[in-house]
């Protein structure tokens, strides 16, 4: 085969540079873009593309290239929101001193997220809807479960009802409290003493005390 015939390299030193920064620069627009999202999601639920375009500091162009829709960049925001609930919950040390003890600082620990960010997540359940917004929390939820287990091997969680449900009862207890506080029904600052009073008893096994403080 001739030098003419033989394939040429496609790139040189240049381009195979160019790559990574390329790459670099990609990453700092996502996370602008997720950054400024977030903040505008909590402030105004209703926010359009435009207005996270003008607060990340990019093109619209630039957006889009990232985010195909309103819905790409609300899901990459609520999963930013909930690694932070998994982040706060691992530093409550759930596998620490008694289930139920480890569980009432887990619950005041995940309101304290769920309360900065409950305008997210309300966008989130009316946009993307309730199932979907359930399937984000599967990684936190599963946190939730592990500790649950471990309370009905020591005996101070119910074992009488399905695992699934006691994950749901919690779940679905925090975003209520979430909604009341929203509603103006609940005060934010009662809320965590609203949930450990409600779920504690709930989860104790029939006919036996929490033993912690309402």
């Amino acid at each position: 085969m001739s030098t003419a015939e033989r394939p040429q390299p496609t790139g040189g030193a240049e381009e195979r540079e160019a790559a990574p920064r390329r790459r670099a620069d990609a990453e700092r627009s996502i996370a602008a873009i997720v950054d400024a999202a977030l903040g505008l999601f909590i402030e105004q639920p209703q926010v359009t593309m435009a207005a996270i375009a003008r607060e990340a500091g990019v093109g619209r162009v630039t957006l889009y290239s990232h985010f195909p829709s309103r819905e790409a960049v609300l899901e990459a925001v609520l999963d930013r929101a909930i690694a932070e609930a998994d982040s706060v919950i691992e530093a409550a040390a759930p596998d620490e001193d008694p289930a139920d003890e480890a569980l009432a600082r887990v619950i005041r620990s995940s309101w304290a997220v769920l309360d900065r960010h409950r305008r997210l997540f309300q966008a989130a359940q009316r946009d993307l809807g309730a199932e979907r917004l359930r399937r984000h929390h599967d990684r936190v939820m599963t946190r939730v479960e592990k500790l649950l287990g471990r309370g009905r091997d020591e005996g101070v969680f119910r074992d009488d009802l399905p695992m699934s449900w006691l994950v749901t009862s919690v779940y679905s207890l925090l975003h209520a409290a979430a909604e009341d506080v929203d509603g103006g029904r609940l005060r934010p600052e009662d809320a965590a003493d609203v949930l450990e009073a409600t779920l504690l008893p709930a989860l104790a096994p029939p006919g036996r005390d929490s033993g912690l403080r309402s």
